[in-house]
């Protein structure tokens, strides 16, 4: 079986390619050098590619993501565009355009990939002109379609420029009009040679078969965890199987006593159906890696790793979510609080898959996500904090606080749960469970933080929280 992709409008072959080849390298290896490697971690953005994948405001829709963290297996069947097929020295594309006369091109490394994404919200189709603010464009640009690009020459004011410069695309875009057909659809693949393989089944049954057989597969959707162990570990799984396309793990709904979120969503996708409806999420999305990387991290991926600084895991705890895990043997639901076992460990059997995440309705009335780290955006917590609090005639009738990053595994801060639960919501009870909560885990000392501080920063946490809503509340009065 023949394994194409179709780039800039021209199918290639990547029969024989090595399973872990990367996007980026396969492109570059056939001279499509716009794209380059800055870090091989999905932190700069100078490999962004765009890929036609499917929308949710229109058929199809023109995605970034870091074509370094790719196996190019991955991308097999699909439509891929880099800079090169965005324009040419002839004919710029509007994008292109902009940044050139207004400057922003500096030195040019990290153009291409700064092309490449400001073309994908250029192309989003609910894009448009609105309330202009730091964030926003009068033509209703996003910055945070930036947030993954990195320009080493420091040179954001003119980027911003052009992307505030940019029109709607004109009536005979291409581009613009491959939006109205539907993407190609995932294709089955398998890609042999030295030592290792690469599997897109066809079926969520057929991915069971595969890990009742072999538990020990690596399992990948978005690939920007096992992308980064590939790229700077020199991990080689034997086998690799992709899951990321299964009808069956993109399921979505929201009912009227829960939320269910399909492990293969990404995260971009999921903030766009839930449209603001689960405000702490809603707080979380922004604050986790950048664009490029919500783009293809999956909420299922973010659980499966277990990592302890995960984003998602303290704002899903806050929720009192669950994940159904699916294998052969059939379907389980385990509650997230009870999921964690230890660094890196969870119940998850090795024949086991996360086919969805559960967070039940209705929600806490209070809450909200803190995330302590070097920079606004595009980082990794020293500490992160999710809220639920249940407030009834003054007194907390419940609470649920998740917490990352002060311990072997994400955790609730049970003890200051205990600490708030049927006692008056003043900030006399507030304070007193704020030291309760500087003790919980057992943060250590690390480059991103000391011990001492994740412990300050825990409770003074909890008091931004309560100050945050005692404000909300005198405003609303």
């Amino acid at each position: 079986m023949s394994t194409t992709i179709k780039v800039n409008g021209a199918d290639l072959a990547i029969d024989g390619v090595p399973v872990h080849t990367t996007a980026l390298d396969w492109l570059r290896d056939r001279g499509l050098t716009g794209a380059k490697e800055g870090c091989a971690e999905g932190e700069c953005g100078a490999c962004s590619i765009l890929v036609a994948r499917p929308g949710i405001d229109s058929p199809t829709e023109w995605t970034a993501v870091n074509a370094c963290l790719l196996p190019v297996a991955s991308l097999d069947g699909q439509e891929v565009v880099t800079a090169e097929g965005l324009g040419s020295s002839n004919a710029l594309h509007p994008v292109q355009q902009e940044l050139a006369v207004r400057g922003g091109s500096q030195c040019g490394f990290c153009t291409p990939g700064f092309v490449c994404s400001m073309a994908a919200e250029y192309y989003r189709p609910t894009r448009g002109a609105g309330a202009c603010d730091h964030e926003h464009g009068p033509n209703g640009f996003d910055l945070h379609a930036l947030s993954g690009n990195l320009c080493r020459c420091t040179g954001y004011r003119p980027i911003q420029d052009a992307a505030y410069a940019l029109r709607d695309p004109e009536a005979d875009d291409a581009l613009a009009a491959r939006r109205t057909a539907p993407p190609p659809p995932p294709a089955t693949t398998r890609l042999a040679g030295a030592g290792a393989e690469f599997l897109r089944p066809a079926a969520l049954d057929d991915v069971l078969e595969v890990l009742a057989d072999r538990p020990e597969a690596r399992i990948v959707a978005g690939s920007t965890d096992a992308g980064v162990e590939v790229n700077l570990r020199g991990v080689r799984a034997p086998l690799v199987v992709a899951v990321d396309r299964l009808a069956e793990l993109r399921e979505f709904s929201f009912g009227p006593d829960e939320v269910r979120i399909g492990a293969a969503l990404t995260l971009s996708e999921i903030e766009r159906l839930l449209a603001g409806r689960v405000p702490l999420l809603a707080q979380m999305f922004p604050q986790f890696a950048s664009r490029l990387i919500r783009n293809g991290a999956t909420i299922g991926g973010n659980l499966g790793t277990a990592s302890p600084i995960g984003d998602t895991p303290p704002a899903l705890l806050a929720l009192d979510a669950s994940v159904v895990l699916v294998s052969r043997r059939g379907e389980r639901v385990v509650a997230l609080a009870d999921y964690f076992t230890g660094y890196r460990q969870t119940l998850k059997a090795p024949d086991e898959l996360i086919r969805s995440v559960l967070v039940p309705l209705p929600l806490a009335p209070l809450t909200a996500f803190h995330k302590i780290a070097k920079r606004r955006f595009d980082d990794i917590s020293s500490v992160a904090v999710g809220y639920g609090i249940d407030v009834v005639d003054g007194y907390v009738r419940q609470a649920r606080i998740g917490l990352g990053g002060v311990a072997a595994t994400p955790l609730r801060a049970r003890a200051t749960e205990e600490a708030l639960t049927g006692k008056p919501w003043t900030e006399c009870t507030v304070r007193e469970a704020a030291a309760v909560m500087a003790a919980e885990g057992t943060p250590m000392d690390d480059h991103r933080a000391s011990a001492s501080y994740r412990s300050a920063m825990l409770g003074q946490s909890l008091l931004r929280f309560f100050a945050q809503h005692l404000e909300i509340e005198e405003v609303s009065a």
